[in-house]
């Protein structure tokens, strides 16, 4: 089986399985995006699940990714594709991700947040990273101090508020994070309805995710198999 093949075989079974958790939880799967995420995997993986039909990828290294989207658009030039900063950012490189990034999944300070929009040169769409446990070391703002943080966003005329990302944390259940974070986003639409954007669940719990209102599902190992060696 070559690699087109392998890929195509993978994304049949990750559509099957959103269709049928999206049936699980009475929704239509036009409700849930699927974001591949290509960190460590090269362009031509791009070219591929472009050419069966992908537009959004996602990642998390500023180097890794301003050298693929580059390759990737002469692979495929003029392919729509949408690109996500799903890792951790530093504020000193939030120039230099928005030279590639279409929108930036994991603003979790209010730092972050105004050093994105110093940066940016036109509005750029944001997602707040929600902290479920509290443990801010890995990465995400609180989940109780969450309406703080959109509250200064939204008041950013250069940042778009989007939605909200988490991680089911360790030590907790996927069922139980993703709905302490519906409940929360369900609060925060009250005065930010067009936050309406829920990231969550991957490889591993996406069923849970969608159970729970996510409306988009960040899928790598399921789609593109075990991880490489990251780039240098």
């Amino acid at each position: 089986m070559n690699r087109r093949e392998e890929l195509a075989l993978s994304l049949a079974e990750v559509r099957e399985r959103i269709a049928k958790a999206c049936a699980a939880a009475g929704r239509s799967p036009d409700e849930v995006e699927l974001l591949a995420v290509t960190k460590t995997f090269p362009a031509e993986d791009v070219a591929i699940l472009s050419d069966l039909g992908l537009t959004a990828f996602a990642e998390n290294r500023d180097q890794e990714a301003s050298r693929k989207t580059a390759e990737f658009a002469e692979l495929r030039p003029g392919a729509p594709a949408t690109w996500h900063m799903v890792g951790s950012l530093q504020r000193n490189k939030a120039r230099s991700v928005l030279r590639w990034a279409d929108r930036i999944d994991t603003v979790d300070s209010v730092r972050l947040a105004d050093a994105v929009a110093k940066a940016a040169t036109e509005p750029t769409e944001v997602l707040l990273q929600v902290s479920i446990d509290g443990d801010v070391a890995r990465g995400g703002h609180p989940i109780g101090d969450l309406p703080r943080l959109a509250d200064h966003v939204a008041r950013s005329g250069e940042l778009i508020f989007r939605g909200v990302m988490t991680v089911a944390p360790l030590g907790m259940s996927p069922q139980q994070a993703f709905a302490a974070l519906y409940e929360a986003v369900t609060r925060l639409r009250v005065d930010h309805p067009d936050a309406t954007v829920i990231s969550a669940g991957m490889s591993g719990d996406l069923e849970d995710a969608i159970a729970h209102g996510s409306t988009c599902v960040r899928v790598g190992t399921a789609l593109l198999g075990s991880r490489r060696l990251a780039s240098p």
